[in-house]
């Protein structure tokens, strides 16, 4: 069963997040403003479900071994990385070679790769990934968990993309941080308030200066 959205209300200087919205403030007891103002917001996930049509030829960041990020995965555990054709078959190589999997892959970390006006490059996708993916590179016994992996594979196949298209490739901590590191702190931002929330009503984080409203 899907998780009930996690809701932010800011009250007395204070974010309060969580899954119902009270008739009163649980910090200092007084009634909520009524419309807009007290309106709850929102908070999006940061999870899609990879093989889905808005999620093709995207970078995908699954957690190993639980493949959920909301039950089961603690935070320090390794994730796993595929990359989807353009309908929605998600390749990822492992001690077993290169998968093509249609399943598996429901709650992701989703980075998009490829913008909508290149277009030749959006026909030639599924080719190009393909392609590369039979290269004797991502046999079995190249497998190494450490230097030859699932990511080694990812950014491989992104950097043929980047030669491609005359551009420069990129270094794994280059990609890591400018592309990757950004969707995992939302994403560590979103399962710590759902971690709270499953153990009580209320999780309140006190909010800077600037953005306190009472």
């Amino acid at each position: 069963m899907a998780e009930a959205a996690i809701l932010r209300v800011v009250h007395c200087g204070s974010a309060i997040f969580c899954r119902r919205a009270p008739p009163r403030c649980p910090a200092c007891g007084r009634p909520l403003p009524s419309g807009l103002r007290g309106a709850p917001l929102r908070v999006p996930t940061p999870f899609r479900h990879g093989h889905e049509r808005g999620q093709r030829r995207r970078l995908l960041l699954r957690a190993a071994g639980a493949r959920d990020f909301l039950r089961g995965y603690d935070g320090n555990s390794d994730l796993h990385v595929g990359i989807t054709n353009s309908n929605g078959v998600v390749y990822h190589y492992d001690e077993e070679g290169i998968h093509r999997d249609e399943t598996g892959w429901e709650q992701c970390i989703s980075i998009p790769l490829v913008q909508p006006d290149m277009f030749e490059l959006l026909e030639q996708w599924d080719k190009l990934l393909e392609e590369f993916s039979v290269g004797e590179a991502w046999l079995p016994h190249r497998y190494d968990e450490d230097a030859h992996n699932c990511y080694t594979y990812a950014l491989a196949f992104i950097n043929s993309i980047l030669t491609t298209l005359g551009k420069q490739q990129m270094s794994k901590s280059e990609f890591t941080e400018k592309f990757v590191i950004p969707h995992t702190k939302r994403a560590s931002k979103y399962i710590t308030l759902h971690q709270e929330l499953s153990a009580k009503e209320f999780y309140i984080v006190p909010l800077p200066e600037q953005e306190n409203q009472c």
